[in-house]
């Protein structure tokens, strides 16, 4: 996986109220020194997340604004800045395997170091995660 891609997780979560799974979308940051996948989900809400600037770090939700990705996002889309736990890299490989995560796209080149700069810089990104991204960014300029 490299900085950038973007993937579908079919089962990501459960629906509180239903228990029905349901999908995620996520961006894959950078690769850590363990392997893992730093990662941060989609979103198509708002939630008081601008457009611009493109890089928000403030309350209420602080998030990286793409656009319309194309393919299968169609709405406008931001990056959630919040943290999320690395991905286990087997275990995103096995989803992989069986279909369970797909790849449906890849941030563009113009934004890529941008969004980059912006989720090593957000406040719930981990020293860890935040050199691991700082890594994938150098490699991407």
């Amino acid at each position: 996986m490299d900085a950038g891609e973007i993937f579908e997780h079919h089962y990501f979560y459960r629906d509180p109220g239903t228990r029905a799974w349901q999908r995620k979308y996520f961006v894959v940051l950078a690769v850590n020194p363990a392997g893992d996948i730093v990662a941060r989900l989609l979103t198509s809400r708002p939630h008081g997340r601008p457009e611009q600037p493109p890089c928000f770090h403030g309350p209420p939700y602080p998030g990286f604004y793409l656009g319309v990705i194309g393919g299968c996002l169609v709405a406008k889309s931001w990056v959630d800045l919040r943290y999320l736990d690395d991905l286990d890299a087997m275990s995103v490989e096995r989803d992989l395997a069986t279909g369970t995560v797909i790849g449906v796209g890849q941030v563009s080149r113009s934004q890529l170091i941008p969004l980059l700069e912006c989720a090593a810089a957000a406040d719930d990104t981990t020293r860890m995660q935040s050199r691991a991204i700082l890594d994938a960014l150098s490699r991407s300029r």
